[in-house]
Parts: structure tokens; C-alpha cells; sequence
């Protein structure tokens, strides 16, 4: 039996004398995990009413900051740690967005690969809170591993049944079944909840986060809005980073001397469009080299002693963005969270530096110990690119 979720604050349901939500928009997310989608979507004007997680390290990292009230304006965050499975939204009344990220091991190239058949796969849960609350905007992200060919048929699908997520499936009935009555269903009426759907593979790294980490976000505004949403474009480049490290504009900003081009000439810097994309060295030069000791004055940035390089998995360089940053199904990957230097010396990040890798501000404190809030921080979206979807969302909302 699913329990009901119902707002527990009149204030956050109030409405304008139209009928028109009241503005920060009104939002619901489920998998929330260490809370980079929730940062980025409250940052884009979202007030959360309720975030859902099931893993206890992570609800304790969200309550943990709530409480702590170092971010403003999320002291009203509502936290529910639990089984989405176990929750019923129909008497919840009108949000503006249901965003979440569902697990992505079904999907992820470093997973098992059992994708739909992965007890793990929440997307039909994903679905099916879409059809209760009918918002007028969700956002989903996930691993762009569900654009492979093995996965691209389930995608379709997916993208079938969050366009008309109140056709459920059918008790026992498998995805090819319910696919094929979503696809006469679609035919055959158009008065039923539905949803315009645009989908996009982005990379953090062109939206300022100092780290390569290719995600697919599925976005859908509520048909009955007749608006259309367009995905950001991409304020960072490679191109803009490698004309300023040949121009030495970069290494001057660090106060280093540039390298010796002498043996390896560059070619001539491309004119530069965007801003350049982030480093490792952007993100974390201002912190001293982690100790065996945790500095007090940070928060999480220890030494983490055990890192080692080995064919494939030889970390992240200084002056490049990070690679991405993995959780892994046991344990800590190596080579996706380590540092490597110059003379091919490799560290693990200290939680801290992973933390600022995916953009979390230094308030925000992950929860566990190390293994556990770097697996918190590498199954998080990143802070600034969320935060980039969900403004071209508000805007779409904006437009009353």
C-alpha cells in the first residue's frame, strides 16, 4: 500500500488571484541522492516541496545541510527517505516540475547491463508520479549509455511513456506490451495528459563544470501549455581553453611560466567564442594538498591513502577538466577519481575537490565515510549544469 504525499505547508501551495502559480515554482524531485539536481533546479527559481531518497547516507546529506542552513532558502525542504515505489502522489494538487535523476546503473557503461530487466530501474516509477501529479514541467536525467543501440528500443519507449504518462501499464504486462498500446493510444485520442518531449545529450564541461561528463536530460512541458523548450547552449569550450593555454592567458591566471612549445609548435589558437571550459587546477588551486589530517577549516578534504594507476584508469590531469566521476557498483573506481600530475604521480580527490569537481558549493557537507560520500558525489548531477536546464525551463514557465 502507497502512502499518500500531501504538502505540509499551506504557504507553499498559494496561488495568484489568475490561478497561476506563485513564484519560486513549486517542485517535487524523487531520487535525489546527494542533492546536485536539487541545488542546480533551486538555483533556476524551484522551491522543493519534497525530496525523495532511498539511500540513508544521502537523505542524512540532504537533512544534514537543510538543517544547517549554510544555502539559502532551502530550510523548508521537506527530506523522505524511502522507496518511491511505496508513495502516492494523486492528492498532492498542482506543482510546476517533477525532476529526478532514476538510478543509471541499468543503463551506465560501467554497470551491468541488464537495463530494463535491472531491478534498479526506477523509470516507470518516474512515470508513474508524472501521472499523478500531471506538473507542468518534469526534467529526467540519466547516463547517455540508454542512447546505445542495445538500449535505444527501451529508450523509445521511455520517451513514449512520459509523453502520455497517465496510459499505466497493466499489471504482468511487459514494456513491448504497454509500447504498443502507447503507440495506438497515441493515435487513437488526444485528450489525456500529455506531454511534449525534447531530448539532449550535454556535457557539464560546456557549462562551466570542470569535469567531462556526458548525461542525457529528457525534458517535457505539458502539451496543454502549447510552449516549446529549447536546451541551453553551451557557455564553455575546449576550443576557448586550448587558445588560452597557447596564448598563455590561462597559465598567467594560475602565476605559472606556460610550457615549452619549442619541441611540440601549437597550432594557431582558434577565435574563441565561449569562455573556456574549467580545469581540475580552476577548481581546486586554491586548496592546500590534503593531509592524513582533515582540515577544519574545509570540511572533507583529507588524504586518502591506496590511489594507483594502471592500464586505462590513470587519473585526471591538472590542466584539462576532470574525467567523470564515477560511484561505481563496488566500491570507488581508481583511474576516474584520482589526480595525476605531471610526473605521472596519481592521488585520490579528497572529497572536497570531487565535491567542487561536480560544483557543490563548500557549505555543502556529503555525508559518510569517504568510500561512501565519493560514490554520493559521483552518482550527483552536477550543480551548474542542472542549474542550466532548469532555467530554460523556468523560462519556458515564465511565460504567462
Amino acid at each position: 500500500m502507497r502512502a499518500a504525499l500531501t504538502p505540509e505547508r499551506a504557504s507553499l501551495g498559494s496561488r495568484t488571484a489568475a490561478g497561476l502559480p506563485a513564484r519560486p515554482f513549486r517542485s517535487i524531485e524523487l531520487f535525489s541522492g546527494a542533492g546536485g539536481l536539487a541545488l542546480g533546479t533551486h538555483a533556476a527559481r524551484f522551491q522543493h516541496e519534497i525530496l525523495i531518497e532511498w539511500n540513508s547516507e544521502a537523505a542524512h546529506t540532504l537533512r544534514r545541510n537543510v538543517l544547517a542552513g549554510r544555502i539559502g532558502g532551502i530550510s523548508d525542504w521537506r527530506v523522505e527517505q524511502g522507496d518511491i515505489r511505496d508513495y502516492d502522489f494523486s492528492d498532492h494538487g498542482q506543482v510546476d516540475l517533477l525532476a529526478g535523476g532514476p538510478p543509471c546503473q541499468p543503463f551506465s557503461i560501467g554497470g551491468r547491463h541488464k537495463g530494463d530487466a535491472d531491478r534498479r530501474n526506477m523509470i516507470p516509477e518516474f512515470a508513474r508520479v508524472l501521472g499523478q501529479l500531471a506538473p507542468r514541467a518534469f526534467v529526467m536525467e540519466n547516463v547517455r549509455g540508454m542512447l546505445r543501440p542495445a538500449f535505444r528500443p527501451y529508450f523509445d519507449y521511455v520517451r513514449r511513456m512520459l509523453a502520455r504518462p497517465a496510459v499505466s501499464p497493466r499489471p504482468n504486462e511487459t514494456w513491448e506490451e504497454h509500447d504498443r498500446r502507447l503507440l495506438a493510444h497515441h493515435v487513437e485520442r488526444g485528450d489525456d495528459l500529455s506531454y511534449d518531449l525534447a531530448f539532449q545529450v550535454l556535457n557539464a564541461a560546456d557549462f562551466g563544470v570542470p569535469q567531462i561528463r556526458h548525461r542525457v536530460f529528457v525534458v517535457g512541458i505539458r502539451s496543454d501549455l502549447k510552449r516549446r523548450f529549447t536546451f541551453p547552449t553551451p557557455t564553455h569550450s575546449a576550443a576557448a581553453l586550448r587558445s588560452q593555454q597557447i596564448d598563455g592567458t590561462y597559465w598567467a591566471r594560475h602565476a605559472m611560466p606556460p610550457p615549452d612549445w619549442s619541441t611540440s609548435p601549437p597550432s594557431t589558437p582558434a577565435l574563441a567564442l565561449h569562455a573556456p571550459w574549467r580545469t581540475v587546477r580552476d577548481a581546486i588551486h586554491d586548496l592546500p594538498t590534503p593531509t592524513l589530517l582533515d582540515d577544519p577549516g574545509l570540511g572533507q578534504h583529507s588524504f586518502q591513502p591506496g590511489a594507483r594507476a594502471y592500464p586505462g584508469h590513470t587519473g585526471s590531469p591538472l590542466d584539462w577538466p576532470a574525467k567523470t566521476l564515477k560511484a561505481g557498483d563496488h566500491g570507488v573506481p581508481g583511474g576516474e577519481n584520482m589526480l595525476r600530475h605531471a610526473d605521472g604521480s596519481v592521488r585520490y580527490f579528497s572529497v572536497r575537490e570531487a565535491a567542487r569537481l561536480q560544483t557543490f558549493p563548500d557549505g555543502w557537507m556529503i555525508e559518510g565515510p569517504w568510500s561512501e560520500a565519493m560514490r554520493q558525489i559521483g552518482n550527483a548531477v552536477p550543480v551548474s549544469l542542472a542549474q542550466a536546464v532548469a532555467t530554460s525551463v523556468a523560462d519556458v514557465l515564465s511565460h504567462d
